[in-house]
């Protein structure tokens, strides 16, 4: 008898072991339960660079890569009224470089990171294959011609666009082609370049 007890309740010890850990969802003479949930997460940290039309060329989505710009028809002495954006004629014609550009908006956005520290840079991953074709950006309105300056073309030496900024804050730049006054074969026709942006933050 004392064996078939201690079975018993054995059996009955590992069927309660068994059940769910569940907590007290019903009661009685009463009006009132209150069951718990512990609600379970793993916080990861994020980052995000959007780039998006200014007040002038559309930036939109696709052409080949994430985002595109196209300022249509160029030249040389900026006769070419462009189809978006601004222009600046040569300094000197058929010596100096006209360029066309347009603003743009680049926005970082960042989350959970253990600093707010950041870098925005830029380089010019995969150049127009025209030799009288270079992509030139500015941080602030240009004034004059050479207020756009060269985008680096070396993935080591990137240009930089913005300097600890505001996460989930719009920052307006300028980006152009500039176009040579240079004679040749093969200087006409459709082109285009890639251009790679970077946020890091750190």
């Amino acid at each position: 008898m004392r064996n078939r007890s201690l079975i018993f309740l054995a059996t009955m010890i590992l069927a309660l072991a068994a059940k769910p850990a569940w907590g007290i969802t019903q009661a009685t003479n009463t009006n009132t339960v209150s069951p718990t949930l512990k609600v379970n997460v793993n916080v990861q940290n994020a980052i995000q660079l959007t780039l998006a039309t200014g007040t002038q060329c559309a930036v939109t989505a696709g052409g080949g890569t994430d985002y595109s710009m196209n300022f249509g028809n160029v030249d040389a002495l900026a006769i070419n009224v462009p189809v978006c954006g601004s222009k600046f004629a040569p300094t000197t014609p058929g010596a100096t470089s006209a360029v066309y550009y347009s603003d743009y908006k680049v926005t970082p956005v960042f989350t959970s990171q253990t600093v707010t520290t950041n870098t925005v840079t830029a380089y010019v991953s995969s150049n127009f294959a025209k030799a009288n074709l270079s992509i030139v950006q500015d941080s602030a309105v240009p004034a004059v011609i050479t207020d756009l300056t060269a985008m680096s073309t070396v993935v080591g030496a990137q240009t930089n666009i913005a300097t600890n900024a505001v996460s989930g804050t719009a920052l307006t730049r300028y980006l152009g082609v500039s176009v040579a006054p240079t004679n040749g074969a093969a200087l006409t026709g459709v082109d285009a370049a890639t251009i790679t942006y970077t946020l890091t933050v750190q």
